[in-house]
């Protein structure tokens, strides 16, 4: 029995896989929109990570106050936008997975080494991100430190691909198209060295040009953006068709992650003797509703801008974290240790730097737009600081500790 021709079936496969929106010139342009949205994203998944786990260089910005509802917005928007833009990279270059040999020199193994991790860590990422922004967790590993580490992961094998393709994508940055030279027919010459030299922006009939192509992904690329960012941003709120949370809705018109109920604290929150108990200098002082209430009252417009990448503007009312200090004589520019009435999680107890409780517009919020909290939102009393994720607002709250 012969043998197969691995150089015939190599050039069957690129005759067979041929078009127009599969050259080098169609891939560095993707390219390059998704190396930015990686970057984006990157950059802003950082920073949110330094908020909730902050190296000792970390700095805090207060202002503007809705400094992280845009940067998490942007953060899960750009994720969202990566997911088209990937799946019509891999749409461009997928044939030459199935060249042979599959491993030609060191270089080209580094070159699909560097492509194998980036492909399986991106899609591993953007899957679970998609589907946490929906609050559900089907696999068996830790959320935020995996997503975290995946980042470095695919930011690392980006790089090296970048630098291993450097010829490639210097040479096809800025052409406006590339002619390939004709081969033996039509279909051979649409493709065959398509991966390599690049099809002018023509189709075959029957098939898309380059350039209709990348009109396609950018259409709908945009069109997921602008029908999921409404989640974020409000000016896009009313096109907000399939993102999981939309503002303006839930207990007193802003959303809800985490309810009373799923953090078991509605006994303990509704008990008459409930009081928010203040620890300075190994002292300590139990205000009740009543004393807090009795506290010089403040309004502040705050957002609550989650993880998840929804946020809502809201207008709340409460004691400043300034003024519940001097009450016990501490400084306000202390740091901070807020427990929640909350048995167990994550997020029972927060820290809070100094830059936020010596802000003015931090407080320990009794009113969430104009009414009484409700349960869900944190009653009797909960934390509402500028600049900070969501999981950070202690809701339910049972003690301040000065560091």
């Amino acid at each position: 029995m012969q043998r197969p021709d691995p150089q015939r079936l190599t050039k069957a496969l690129a005759a067979r896989f041929a078009s127009p929106t599969r050259s080098t010139r169609l891939t560095v342009v993707l390219g390059r929109w998704l190396g930015l949205s990686f970057t984006v994203c990157f950059l802003t998944g950082l920073f949110s990570h330094g908020l909730q786990n902050p190296p000792s260089w970390m700095f805090f910005p207060t202002s503007p106050v809705w400094i992280y509802q845009l940067t998490q917005g942007i953060h899960v928007t750009t994720g969202i936008a990566s997911i088209p833009l990937l799946l019509a990279k891999l749409w461009s270059v997928y044939p030459e997975l199935l060249t042979w040999p599959p491993v030609k020199s060191v270089t080209h193994g580094l070159e699909r080494a560097s492509i194998a991790l980036f492909i399986a860590s991106s899609l591993l990422q953007l899957t679970t991100g998609l589907i946490n922004t929906y609050k559900w967790y089907p696999w068996p590993f830790p959320f935020r430190e995996t997503h975290y580490w995946l980042a470095w992961v695919i930011w690392g094998s980006l790089l090296l691909h970048i630098g291993v393709k450097l010829p490639s994508i210097t040479a096809h940055w800025r052409k406006r198209s590339i002619e390939a030279p004709p081969l033996a027919g039509p279909a051979v010459s649409a493709g065959a060295d398509a991966p390599h030299t690049g099809p002018a922006a023509t189709a075959t009939p029957g098939r898309w040009s380059r350039r209709a192509f990348l009109t396609g992904v950018g259409a709908g690329t945009a069109a997921l953006v602008i029908t999921t960012a409404g989640q974020s941003f409000s000016w896009l709120g009313p096109l907000n068709l399939f993102a999981p949370r939309k503002m303006g809705t839930g207990p007193q018109s802003v959303p809800v992650n985490r309810t009373a109920a799923d953090a078991k604290v509605a006994g303990l929150a509704r008990a008459g003797d409930w009081s928010l108990t203040v620890i300075h200098h190994g002292t300590s002082r139990k205000f009740s509703l009543a004393e807090l209430r009795a506290l010089p009252q403040t309004s502040q417009e705050l957002p609550i801008a989650c993880v998840e990448g929804w946020s809502q503007m809201a207008q709340w009312r409460g004691v400043t974290m300034r003024d519940l200090l001097g009450a016990v004589g501490a400084p306000p520019d202390s740091a901070l240790r807020v427990t929640s009435l909350e048995p167990e999680g994550a997020y029972r107890l927060m820290s809070m730097p100094a830059e936020y409780a010596r802000d003015e517009r931090t407080l320990v919020a009794l009113e969430l737009n104009g009414a009484v909290l409700d349960l869900d939102h944190g009653y009797p009393a909960r934390i509402i600081a500028p600049g900070r994720p969501g999981v950070l607002q202690t809701k339910w709250l049972e003690s301040v500790e000065v560091l």
